[in-house]
């Protein structure tokens, strides 16, 4: 599908702009010291990781349906999306956070600040490009939403973790190029500690927000709005069916969707006129919807409710 290549894409950017980012932004903090460089180095390093998993997960959904799964491994994307937030809150947040504090506890002095600040201004190109990579893969699937609501309603995590990723590691750059630039300008370098420990606060709460998200998505999420009405509107044009009883459906993974389905048909109706008009629905449902891949439809007679005597 268009869409999933345009989130692979993505992932293939991030994760070649973070590995270059991630050396140069280690070699700087070597060299300079920089508690918040050598943050924005393992923070970077963390998102490296975190596109790899995207990548694995992607590749290992793809497998058939078996004997022991047989609804498929679509939901390896979550999980190694929810491994993803998972790696970003320890390896980038708490690890800036203790390095924050202990650089505002233990003040060090920079060596070589403009070195920090010109692969900082490097880092921020490289990561806009990534983030705008990301963007323009979004926009062909985001329509009207705002951005917010497209990570909070979007069934396949990859783009909406690129996106969060990105935006943090864009701002993260900000605030380390603010703080390497107050500590040179007043020569307290308690403001690199500072940054640093914005820097972890900000990692930290963007793995909190993926998490929670992922975490909907493995308990499994209905398909949107729309996709239902299609569905209920697919189902009442065949006219051998009184009424929609009840509708469940559940994404079994971005691009699959289970759909359980109870209906009313009138009494006496025989088996062959239920069995054909059951397949006819489940035709126009997945026309209609076509990442409905499991349909189960089950008729029952329609019993109208007596009316007072």
């Amino acid at each position: 599908m268009a869409a999933e290549g345009g989130s692979t894409r993505a992932v293939v950017t991030a994760l070649a702009a973070n590995l270059g980012i991630a050396v140069s932004k280690g070699i700087g903090a070597v060299i300079t010291g920089s508690s918040s460089m050598l943050a924005e180095a393992v923070h970077s390093l963390a998102d490296t990781t975190n596109q790899a998993l995207l990548l694995v997960g992607g590749r290992r959904a793809k497998r058939a349906a078996s004997e022991q799964h047989p609804f498929g491994y679509a939901r390896e994307r979550y999980i190694y999306a929810f491994i993803v937030s998972i790696v970003l809150f320890t390896l980038g947040g708490l690890f800036a956070l203790y390095e924050g504090y202990h650089k505002v506890r233990h003040p060090e002095e920079l060596e070589s600040p403009l070195v920090a600040v010109v692969i900082l201004v490097i880092a921020i190109g490289l990561e806009g490009y990534a983030l705008s990579t990301a963007a323009r893969s979004a926009n062909e699937t985001r329509g009207g939403r705002s951005w917010w609501q497209f990570i909070r309603s979007a069934k396949a995590p990859e783009l909406p973790t690129i996106l969060l990723e990105d935006a943090g590691a864009v701002t993260g750059l900000v605030v380390a190029l603010l703080g390497v630039g107050l500590t040179v300008i007043t020569g307290n370098a308690v403001f690199d500690g500072v940054s640093t420990i914005v820097i972890g606060l900000l990692l930290v709460a963007i793995a909190c927000i993926l998490a929670m998200e992922t975490k909907s998505l493995l308990v499994g999420e209905a398909a949107s709005k729309a996709n239902i009405a299609r569905i209920r509107e697919a189902l009442l044009a065949e006219p051998l069916f009184d009424r929609v009883v009840h509708l469940r459906t559940m994404h079994l993974g971005p691009d699959e969707l289970l759909v359980a389905v109870k209906v009313t048909v009138a009494e006496g109706t025989v088996a062959e006129t239920i069995s054909a008009a059951t397949n006819s629905a489940e035709a126009r449902i997945r026309a209609a919807v076509p990442i409905a891949t499991l349909i189960f439809v089950e008729p029952d007679v329609y019993q109208p409710q007596a009316g007072p005597a």
